[in-house]
């Protein structure tokens, strides 16, 4: 893949709807991927040929920190793509609200996946601070759904 492809690839990735895409020929790899909330991004390996290409980054990339006291916040995260639920079914009261107290093990929300309604569970005691995605909007893996506070 020379330079030439790669910058109509760019663009093309930039244009679509589309906010990660990994492409994988032999030895070469390269992964686009858009947000703020990217936490790692693995160093595609590429042949000598192309491996001194200027890449230029159209958004800044930043990490979401991890927590070091009690005071900064923390996030439940979406393990999947699919669809953010925040109840059981239709007309049914949301399973968790800003200023509510979740144990670990319990359901806080449902993203659906290929048809699949897969339970979200907290995974320490904490408290809902804020839900970041509405009802019925589409998630992608790894997207923080609700910051809390650990208690």
């Amino acid at each position: 893949m020379d330079q030439k492809e790669i910058k109509e690839l760019m663009k093309s990735f930039d244009k679509s709807g589309l906010s990660k895409m990994k492409l994988k020929n032999g030895d070469f790899e390269i992964l686009f991927q858009k947000g703020n909330d990217v936490q790692n991004i693995s160093t595609a390996v590429a042949p000598a040929s192309i491996a001194n290409i200027p890449i230029t980054e159209s958004a800044p990339i930043s990490t979401i920190k991890e927590p070091t006291n009690k005071e900064e916040k923390l996030y439940i995260k979406s393990p999947m793509v699919g669809t953010f639920y925040q109840a059981p079914s239709p007309g049914s009261p949301a399973f968790v609200k800003v200023g509510d107290s979740v144990k670990k093990g319990d359901v806080v929300a449902i993203v659906e996946a290929m048809k699949i309604m897969n339970e979200i569970d907290a995974e320490f005691n904490c408290k809902i601070l804020e839900i970041l995605v509405n009802d019925g909007e589409p998630v992608e893996y790894d997207q923080p759904i609700f910051c809390v506070e650990k208690i």
